[in-house]
């Protein structure tokens, strides 16, 4: 197993080198002065060019840009002129709750397929499969901003049994209780677009496995069809499973920027609408690149758990 995560990555390394590069170079190619405008319209100039000179801006493009990557490699982020803050800080704090909010999600995804996935290539009711077709279409078909407001309306406004926004006041691990209370609606907003594709997918690729030989032996034993489900076409399913899963991440990851706008949520989504709305590049370059490896760490860590799932993938990296 290390020997293939020693292979695989020299190749994450090359994505977030070229990720950097590309950020860097689409951010410098916005129009405008970044110092006057993080400066403000009636800025001195001697503040603007304090700005630029905090920013790098004043060296040349490869300069600047090693500025920015040896920032990134020792923490020293800079500073949010707009919104305010180390933007370290500003990170740290809102990282935390988009990996609650996101792991959450990615809780009921899981639950949500594992459950209604066997079931759906399992099944002989025509009136069971024709709910979870409509289930999987509109889970995958609707966007979040629409459901994220049919939730708020149904949840908040007609029966008003949840928070329709914002976080624990007393803090995200003071009470659980109450944390779940404000995280089940953007969790479930969040996490029904990949419970539909992965629900689909799992169903699909067991429906494959329950036509391969050996389940046609296995039941030729006498084995109820529930029991080769879930006892032998789940277990050769499941590394194609995890790699969609880990392809899935990065859809929660781009749905967590309106999800937690919707939901008011305090996270890396909503830090990432204010610092574009407010043209704050510093920090949106910082959170384009903490996405970019975010994502990448989260592939490269499905390989792994892929590799270890199906050995086959093993020997022929190692081979």
């Amino acid at each position: 197993m290390s020997r293939y995560l020693l292979r695989r990555a020299p190749s994450a390394l090359l994505v977030l080198f070229l990720a950097s590069v590309l950020i860097f170079l689409v951010i410098r190619a916005i129009p405008g002065d970044a110092a006057a405008v993080l400066a403000g319209p009636d800025a001195p100039p001697e503040v603007v060019a304090a700005i630029r000179h905090d920013l790098g801006l004043d060296r040349s493009l490869v300069g600047q840009y090693l500025h920015w990557l040896g920032g990134l490699l020792t923490g020293e982020l800079g500073r949010s002129y707009l919104i305010g803050g180390d933007i370290a800080e500003l990170v740290g704090d809102g990282l935390g709750n988009t990996v609650v909010l996101t792991l959450a999600a990615l809780v009921i995804a899981v639950l949500v397929a594992l459950l209604l996935g066997p079931l759906w290539a399992a099944t002989r009711s025509r009136w069971v499969d024709r709910a979870l077709t409509a289930f999987h279409t509109a889970a995958v078909a609707l966007p979040t901003f629409v459901t994220g407001v049919v939730l708020i309306i149904v949840f908040g406004v007609v029966f008003r049994v949840l928070p329709t926004g914002g976080v624990p006041p007393d803090g995200m691990f003071d009470r659980l209780d109450i944390t779940a209370q404000y995280l089940v609606l953007p969790a479930v907003c969040l996490g029904l677009p990949v419970a539909g594709v992965l629900t689909g997918f799992l169903a699909e690729t067991l429906r494959g496995e329950l036509r391969q030989d050996y389940v046609t032996t296995v039941r030729a034993a006498g084995v109820r069809r529930r029991d080769i489900v879930l006892g032998h076409a789940l277990r050769g399913a499941l590394p194609v499973a995890v790699t969609t899963l880990g392809l899935q991440a990065g859809a929660l990851l781009g749905g967590a920027v309106l999800v937690e706008s919707i939901f008011a949520w305090p996270g890396l989504g909503l830090l990432v609408e204010q610092g574009i709305t407010r043209r704050d590049y510093p920090l949106v370059q910082v959170l384009l690149m903490l996405s970019v490896a975010v994502f990448v760490l989260v592939q490269l860590f499905t390989d792994v758990v892929h590799a270890w799932l199906d050995p086959r993938i093993r020997l022929g990296a190692t081979s």
